[in-house]
């Protein structure tokens, strides 16, 4: 059974920081691609950035600059780096991986207010 936990949301102020973490089972972590979406209050999940096997990353325009993911295989684990956050990134942050079909974690709340 494919599992996937995201975690590390949280309160911050505007211009401030934060680190997802998702940790993944039950698959070959290191052959998938690895996405981060965005939903915010009231709207459709968004794609936010993609990292393939090898390192590859992709970003949504709105993010460029001051998002970064990563990937530990070792781990099991893909990262979200979130900084100079804005009010408009407030929403759950969601990870996904293909396989079969789309398997999605939980979800982690971010909240940028001030």
């Amino acid at each position: 059974q494919v599992q996937l936990v995201e975690s590390g949301g949280g309160l911050v102020q505007p211009g401030g920081s934060l680190k997802l973490s998702c940790v993944v089972s039950g698959i070959n972590f290191e052959l998938y691609t690895m996405n981060w979406y965005h939903q915010a209050p009231g709207q459709q999940r968004e794609l936010v950035a993609t990292i393939m096997p090898i390192a590859g990353t992709n970003y949504a325009d709105n993010v460029k600059g001051r998002f970064t993911i990563s990937r530990d295989n070792a781990k099991n684990t893909v990262y979200l780096q979130m900084n100079n956050l804005e009010p408009e990134d407030t929403g759950v942050y969601y990870c996904r991986v293909r396989h079969f079909r789309d398997i999605w974690g939980q979800g982690t709340q971010v909240t940028v207010s001030s």
